[in-house]
């Protein structure tokens, strides 16, 4: 008899977030240098995937619940292939293969993840992953990667988290919530009604009429106004294109960021907001007083949690697209991640997501539309490892990933850094934003804007103390 487990509320959440033209899918490609022993990057990668008992699984619905079953009839072919990009295969050949292979949902048949190793990629080969969100966020899928890549076997990899969703839920929040009230000197009643409302949803209701922080914080999540009206919103068709630009050199953006008084994510942030607003300008739009809405994921796991499934609440950030100064764009940007610093949001949507996962699809799909219609991108910023891996001995040059949308949501802006440097990777869809390589384009010269600025005024230096020593704002990654 095949093993079947329980699927968690809150990776039920994400399986049942799919749509038509935005599935759940988080897709992901290395590049590595040549030269590449291929049938040993295949075995490497499959054994890896493989030992995590959740890559022989599929999804099993029933009336009650959502759960993993081993897949009698797994086969390895359906989920590895291999791939040649045609003419001379160089990056537009990859960018068009890995958009195709993003508007392409899995298949529900089979476990929810493929693996296509594309030969002959310029002088080495890359390597396109494509999982369901339903399987790991992103955080646990770096565990995951350093469970393919060389180096010592990992021990600890426990491919499924508790049963018990309140106690992972207790254990992941109270953190949170500790930090929350130590900061906002919020009474323990709230807090303990946010643990309660993650627990117990069929209490929402309730807390929404508390007028406490957290009811606060849920009504705004579902009732905040929309974003501005922008090219970038409407309705997607499912055709994705995926761009990413060359990467930036990680130890510029840390001084820049120091020089400047603000954090590393408060810069790339800003360097976003100021590429979607040229694209505007160049497009005829108007820009003046544009707010584009992001929803972020905040990574909730506990340090050294990186077992497979869901553990981030979501906060919504709005970047001043109608700002043209960089240095005010910053400047706003900071202010505002300084004010979220002490929000409910992440630990509040931690909860809504696990109490949906309960409720009727019917009910979950209204809220979730509601939110998703008062955004405009969902952007992800994930820490990699801080030196090159290698992988079937070839080294790991470049690594990219996309983050899914859902709604009617058409734009997903990923950073990543690895090895010392910053990626920036987009994914829009075709009806709302063909070119996004216009957008990715422009990434780094927003931030070469800041960089020269610090190094033509010498009163950025002399001020650098003083700017050093503000408060840090907050972001994805900290």
């Amino acid at each position: 008899m095949s093993h079947r487990e329980r699927m968690s509320s809150v990776d039920t959440t994400w399986l049942r977030m799919d749509r038509p033209a935005n599935p759940m899918m988080i897709v992901a490609v290395w590049m590595l240098e040549g030269p590449v022993a291929l049938k040993k990057l295949e075995d490497q990668i499959t054994a890896g995937l493989l030992s995590y008992r959740r890559y022989r699984q599929k999804v099993e619905f029933t009336p009650a619940a959502a759960y993993w079953r081993d897949d009698s009839n797994f086969d390895l072919a359906h989920h590895v292939k291999r791939a040649r990009l045609p003419g001379r295969g160089g990056k537009r050949a990859l960018e068009r293969f890995v958009s195709d292979l993003a508007s392409e949902p899995l298949d529900p048949n089979h476990p929810l993840w493929t693996v296509h190793i594309v030969e002959k990629y310029e002088g080495g080969a890359a390597v396109v992953f494509r999982m369901h969100h339903a399987i790991a966020d992103g955080i646990a899928l770096m565990g995951v990667t350093m469970a393919l890549v060389d180096g010592p076997e990992h021990k600890s990899r426990r491919a499924t988290p508790s049963d018990d969703d309140e106690g992972w839920l207790q254990t992941v929040m109270a953190p949170v919530v500790a930090a929350i009230n130590a900061g906002t000197q919020a009474s323990t009643s709230t807090l303990r009604s946010a643990l309660d409302f993650a627990r117990h949803p069929l209490r929402a209701a309730g807390l929404l009429r508390d007028g406490a922080g957290v009811a606060g914080e849920l009504g705004y999540l579902l009732f905040m106004p929309s974003d501005s009206a922008t090219r970038f919103k409407g309705k997607p068709n499912g055709a994705k294109r995926v761009a990413w630009c060359e990467p930036l050199k990680l130890p510029e953006v840390k001084a820049v960021s120091r020089v400047l008084g603000c954090s590393i994510n408060d810069m790339l942030l800003s360097c976003v907001a100021g590429s979607l607003r040229r694209y505007l300008a160049e497009a005829g739009d108007k820009t003046e007083g544009v707010e584009v809405r992001a929803l972020v994921p905040i990574n909730l796991r506990e340090p050294g949690d990186v077992e497979l499934g869901n553990r981030f609440g979501i906060i919504a950030v709005e970047l001043p697209v109608g700002i043209e100064h960089p240095l005010e764009r910053l400047m706003t940007v900071r202010q505002r991640t300084l004010a979220l610093k002490t929000s409910y949001e992440p630990a509040v949507t931690l909860g809504l997501f696990a109490a949906l996962g309960y409720l009727p699809k019917v009910v979950q799909d209204q809220l979730f539309n509601l939110l998703l219609s008062r955004a405009t991108a969902v952007m992800t910023n994930v820490p990699g490892p801080a030196e090159p891996l290698t992988v079937a001995g070839s080294v790991l040059r470049q690594s990219l990933f996309w983050v899914p949308q859902t709604g009617d949501v058409g734009m997903g802006v990923s950073i990543f850094s690895y090895a010392g440097k910053v990626q920036f990777g987009l994914i829009t869809d075709a009806a709302l934003t063909p070119d996004p390589e216009a957008i990715v384009s422009r990434f780094a010269e927003e931030f070469h804007k800041y960089l020269y600025y610090v190094l033509l005024d010498p009163r950025a230096e002399e001020d650098e103390p003083a700017l050093a020593g503000a408060p840090k704002g907050a972001g994805a990654s900290g």
